[in-house]
Formats: structure tokens, C-alpha cells, sequence
């Protein structure tokens, strides 16, 4: 955690589901501009929910989520589409547009977020270099291996310029050597200057990065180490 201002804040948060299930609990947390963070733990740790509390698809059941010092939750509907633009979000399962071309699928989120026909020019091709994909500006995401089409869609989360990117399981799908460049495209992200959480499961992903790990079981964090390793 940096010294500055936490970027994004959970203060005592539980949520529960039906029968009072509780998939968080108390958890306490700050992450700070610029961190990397690992958000390690198995599945129905907890650690999709936390993601979706960030980006305010779910509300807590008690306690407060605040993003760069405002309680994200008593948003007004308005202010939560701005909020999530400052966040790009890289999933799993890529969630192409199947019939756009890669230059296409990065254009399309610019032309939701209201950016102009002259910063698509100049951005889109400038975000397929950032992820080595300047060769595949036309193709399709059928005609791209699965590395390739996750390091499509983390283009398409970073172009908009957003102050966090969210990676929930980026090389769940993905073979070891995919994997690992996935992994270093976000480290190249991170080094300029945007905040990155990613969820995973992966114990040599989170060995290899070194850098901060939240480790979570059954909706706790039961770990928070500055350089750590995947422990359970």
C-alpha cells in the first residue's frame, strides 16, 4: 500500500446473500494508486465479489466501499456509469464482440465512453502495440489463439485511459505461456502508472508477480503481504 490516499477503501464490509449466507466478512482494505495487487484464494473465496462491489454491480450488506474518498453505493445511477468508466474490466472469458475486428472491438468501447473519431484513430492502435497486437488490427477474434484474444480485451479495458484495471481470472483459460504474457502486459500497465487488481488462482502467476498479495478463504482476507506468495 502506498503512503498517499487510498484509491479504493472497504470499511467493515459483510455482504450476505439468501439465509443470511455470508460471503464477506469484515473485510478491511485499502489499496492505493498505482499498487498491483493480487486478490488470491479459491473458488467461493470471495474474491468476484469484491470485484463486483468495486464496480457497484452489487451493494454491501453492512459497511461502506469508497473510491478515491466517495462512497461508491450512494451513487446516483448517472454517477455510476461515470465511475465505472474510470475502471476497465478483463474477464475470463474475453467477452469479444464476435463479428468486430479487433480494432473494432477497442472502438466500440470508445465510441460508448463519447470519445471523438480522431482519438479512436489515434488510440486504437496505440493500445493493439501496447498489447503486441498491431498485426491482428483486422481479424477477427475467432481467427485469434485465446493468449491473443485476452490480450485483445485488456486493449479494450486500458484505452479509455481508466484509473484501475480489474482482471478477474485473465489466464484461467489460458496455457502457461499465455499466461505469463498476459501477465507481464499488465506488469507493463502497471508500470505506467495505472492501478491493476487481479483474481486468481493460480499459484505460479501469483509466485512470479512478487508483489502484493491479499489472500482470501470462506469471504475473509486471512493474509495481506507487501511481496507475497500464494499460501493457503
Amino acid at each position: 500500500m502506498t503512503d498517499s490516499d487510498p484509491l479504493i477503501e472497504f470499511r467493515d464490509v459483510y455482504k450476505a446473500y439468501i439465509d443470511d449466507i455470508k460471503v464477506l466478512k469484515d473485510i478491511n482494505l485499502e489499496i492505493g494508486v498505482g499498487e498491483f495487487v493480487s486478490v488470491a484464494g479459491a473458488s467461493g473465496a470471495g474474491k468476484t465479489t469484491l470485484m463486483k462491489l468495486i464496480l457497484v454491480e452489487i451493494a454491501p450488506t453492512k459497511g461502506d466501499v469508497l473510491y478515491d474518498k466517495t462512497r461508491i453505493h450512494s451513487l446516483s445511477r448517472d454517477e455510476i456509469t461515470e465511475h465505472r468508466r474510470r475502471i476497465g474490466m478483463v474477464f475470463q472469458d474475453f467477452r469479444l464482440l464476435p463479428h468486430k475486428t479487433a480494432y473494432e472491438n477497442i472502438a466500440f468501447a470508445m465510441e460508448a465512453a463519447g470519445r471523438s473519431d480522431e482519438d479512436i484513430e489515434s488510440d486504437v492502435p496505440y493500445a493493439l502495440e501496447l498489447v503486441n497486437l498491431s498485426d491482428k488490427m483486422w481479424s477477427f477474434p475467432q481467427e485469434l489463439s485465446g493468449g491473443q484474444k485476452q490480450r485483445l480485451a485488456i486493449a479494450r479495458a486500458i484505452v479509455n485511459n481508466p484509473d484501475v484495471v480489474i482482471a478477474d481470472e485473465p489466464t484461467g483459460n489460458l496455457d502457461p505461456n499465455n499466461a505469463n504474457e498476459v501477465i507481464e502486459i499488465l506488469k507493463k500497465i502497471n508500470d505506467l502508472g495505472t492501478t491493476v487488481l487481479l483474481t486468481t488462482h493460480n499459484k505460479d502467476v501469483v509466485d512470479a508477480l512478487e508483489n502484493r498479495v491479499i489472500t482470501m478463504e470462506g469471504g475473509e482476507i486471512i493474509r495481506d503481504a507487501k511481496t507475497g506468495k500464494y499460501i493457503l
